[in-house]
């Protein structure tokens, strides 16, 4: 039970005073009980399942979009300017993680970065001061050999509800690093996390459920000890898997990758 609220709150070291949230899980928990005289962790555990079972629905529907290859996400290979990002959704009581296809194209010329969501207008202000920082800091960072002249542009792929949020700009960061150098990405390695103008990795919130869902992916498309997600080092005490992912990382079949800076991600990846 304590699990289940230091869940709620995102938290290793804290727990959540939703009583609301803690009368429903201890009656669901009495209720696989049945007839025993005590409530023990299992029908806890069970009452938990059941609750994420119901609670993936929308979840199943987007992920049997990606088996069917109906939405394109790879988690095998490598791409050049093509970077898995992570997302997290909102439906009521229901929340849950899924990847999201992020690439990048450049040559030439003089333009810039062309957000290409936000020249569409499906992008909101957190999501365009993302892009802002990370075309600052790549400028910066460059500044030092020559000025940087190029045209690149970014997408999310099959988005079409909008894109909101600054937790995709180092994954973005990295697809267009890939496209400058011409160097392949590993697709098995999903990225998350927001980058200030000094290149230090921010926390992003939903962590669990982004890892969570993107292990469901992967593990639907076959598991292979190459895939993973990149977070922020800050994020690591909001770590509160599930007992799935726990195992295959204790088994190397899963990798959780934790970055402060920018930098160590380009050298991972």
């Amino acid at each position: 039970l304590i699990g289940a609220l230091q869940r709620l709150e995102e938290d290793q070291t804290r727990i959540s005073t939703n009583l609301a949230f803690l009368e429903r899980l201890m009656l669901e928990s009495a209720a696989f009980a049945c007839n025993e005289s005590i409530v023990k962790a299992c029908h806890v555990k069970a009452a938990i399942q059941a609750k994420s079972t119901r609670n993936q629905y929308f979840e199943t529907q987007i992920r049997d979009s990606i088996i069917d290859n109906e939405l394109l996400i790879q988690v095998h290979g490598e791409v050049i300017g093509q970077v898995n990002g992570l997302t997290h959704i909102e439906l009521g009581d229901a929340s849950f993680g899924s990847p999201i296809r992020i690439t990048a194209r450049c040559y030439p010329g003089g333009r810039g970065l062309i957000n290409i969501d936000r020249e569409v207008n499906m992008s909101g202000p957190n999501h365009d001061k993302g892009i802002f920082i990370l075309q600052n800091w790549l400028s910066a960072s460059f500044s030092h050999l020559a000025p940087l002249s190029l045209n690149a542009s970014l997408v999310f792929e099959q988005e079409y509800n909008g894109v909101e949020g600054d937790s995709a700009s180092c994954a973005e960061l990295f697809a267009l690093l890939s496209a400058l150098a011409g160097l392949p990405i590993n697709q098995g390695m999903a990225v998350t996390g927001a980058l200030n103008q000094f290149g230090e990795v921010m926390p992003i919130g939903g962590v669990n459920e982004k890892i969570e869902g993107y292990f469901r992916v992967c593990l639907a498309l076959g598991l292979n000890g190459k895939q993973g997600v990149i977070i922020p080092k800050r994020n690591q005490r909001h770590l509160l898997l599930d007992a799935a992912v726990v195992q295959a990382v204790k088994d190397k079949q899963f990798h959780i990758i934790t970055i402060d800076h920018v930098l160590e991600g380009i050298e991972y990846l």
